[in-house]
């Protein structure tokens, strides 16, 4: 009998999840549609529609409209969710994987060796 830590649904978890992926392509590119999101994360359009809801309506980020197109702002300051991570920035994920965000971020701060604020990255063990 296949459960979910046999088989083949083994070989196919990931690290992040689909909210995170989201915001990743949105910090990408800030003016990106949301077919082309779906497209690049596996996504169906309701359900990358949801998402940026769901990460509009919890702070992470914003929508205006640029003429025709939506256009997203990231809150480098929001916080990650889950207990385990809670008090960091998800500004020192973004940053680790897309690079520094555009536009106003938080006040420039001592750097560590990574080149991201210290205290924003999260710790790599």
């Amino acid at each position: 009998m296949e459960n979910e830590h046999t088989g083949s649904r083994r070989n196919h978890w990931t690290f992040l999840t689909n909210h995170a992926r989201v915001l990743i392509a949105i910090a990408r590119d800030p003016g990106i549609r949301l077919r082309d999101i779906a497209a690049s994360c596996d996504l169906t359009e309701r359900t990358v529609q949801a998402i940026v809801t769901d990460l509009e309506t919890d702070g992470y980020l914003t929508r205006t409209r640029d003429g025709r197109r939506n256009r997203y702002a990231i809150a480098p300051d929001a916080r990650f969710r889950h207990p385990a991570e809670a008090g960091r920035e998800i500004a020192g994920l973004l940053a680790y994987l897309v690079g520094p965000l555009a536009g106003p971020t938080t006040p420039p701060g001592p750097e560590g060796s990574d080149g991201v604020p210290d205290g924003r990255a999260l710790p790599l063990l």
